[in-house]
């Protein structure tokens, strides 16, 4: 049938069957080319998008902040050591006193009359003494008896000490410089043995005390530096004199105490204050504060993306929060932190980057 068709005829049919097959495979193999670039922009449609900020390594002093608060160094309720009524109270409650200074005065009673007594027979017994060694000069006393007259002279010097000493117990003084901070007796006041006058405090050095955790302990020293911020603004500076080795059983905290100079006495016990004790240098990173997150487990932390662009995270401790952004710890090198959509993406997965406007 072919044979019977006319040259011009089989041209053009040789010509429609070409451009067939062309069109056929065309559709077939542009087509899978069109549906791989359709499926690839699909997929990079799908992939959320983040924006990130490059937060690289910085060494910072790395510091310890906890809740505190002021405490005197010591604090000592005088006591009476003798039995007596309060005849005076020198010492105005609240006043800074020196050591020695009297707080409470007994009445004298028959004290001094003890005294005077204990005295005159000293001088009696000292002048038996000396008679007694001029008459074994002479031979007139044995060596025993002169020894006899010594023994009774130290029991008449010992009978005075003990009298000048029952005297004296009449004051009661303060034991250190301080405040007088409160007074338990009034004048007429019988006060026993081992009864309070009051209760002195020593300011000077002030103590500044706090519970620190137990992630922070290993990390302080006895004489680290140490500021301490105080309700009013106040800044005292110190080191750190007391760490405690036992953990509270409640809290599992442990006892800290910074001692810093308080000269005036100007800044009383019992005042709020932050404490800020250095712990050494280390890395810290800079991230803004909306970039801190949570995870499953309910730890803080980052999100931050990797160098194939998936999602990773790592939990941080906060070091300090600063009008820039919060310094923390437990990142490591440059890191590309997650500052928009970090709550909207989870580890591990793809994401299209964008720097952070």
């Amino acid at each position: 049938m072919l044979g019977r068709l006319k040259p011009q005829y089989l041209f053009i049919l040789v010509v429609i069957g070409l451009l067939a097959l062309y069109f056929l495979f065309g559709s077939l193999f542009g087509g899978k080319k069109a549906h791989n670039v359709a499926e690839a922009k699909t997929t990079a449609d799908t992939q959320p998008s983040v924006q990130v900020k490059l937060a690289p390594e910085t060494v910072r002093q790395v510091d310890v902040v906890l809740r505190g608060r002021t405490e005197a160094a010591r604090a000592v309720v005088v006591r009476s050591e003798t039995a007596g009524v309060v005849a005076a109270t020198p010492a105005a409650e609240g006043s800074f006193v020196r050591r020695g200074h009297v707080l409470c005065r007994l009445a004298v009673d028959a004290r001094q009359a003890s005294v005077d007594q204990a005295r005159a027979m000293l001088r009696s017994r000292q002048l038996q003494r000396q008679a007694a060694a001029q008459l074994a000069e002479k031979g007139y006393r044995s060596q025993t008896q002169v020894l006899e007259a010594q023994a009774a002279l130290d029991a008449a010097q010992a009978q005075v000490r003990q009298a000048e000493i029952a005297l004296a117990q009449v004051n009661i003084r303060a034991p250190f410089d301080g405040v007088f901070d409160k007074r338990d007796a009034e004048i007429g006041t019988y006060l026993a043995p081992g009864q309070a006058c009051g209760t002195m405090i020593e300011l000077n050095p002030l103590l500044v005390v706090g519970d620190v955790p137990e992630t922070d302990a290993a990390r302080l020293r006895v004489g680290a530096p140490a500021t301490a911020k105080l309700v009013g603004g106040q800044l005292l500076n110190g080191r750190v004199r007391y760490v405690a080795q036992d953990a509270d059983p409640q809290t599992r905290t442990y006892h800290l105490e910074v001692a810093v100079q308080n000269p005036a006495n100007v800044v009383r016990s019992g005042l709020s204050a932050e404490l800020r004790i250095g712990a050494g240098a280390g890395a810290a990173h800079l991230v803004p504060v909306s970039a801190l997150v949570l995870d499953a487990a309910g730890r803080q932390g980052v999100r931050y993306v990797l160098a194939d662009n998936r999602v990773a995270f790592a939990p941080v401790t906060v070091l300090e929060e600063t009008g820039d952004g919060m310094w923390v710890t437990g990142l490591a090198g440059a890191v590309r932190v997650i500052t928009v959509g970090q709550s909207f993406v989870a580890d591990g997965q793809k994401v299209r980057v964008a720097a952070a406007r």
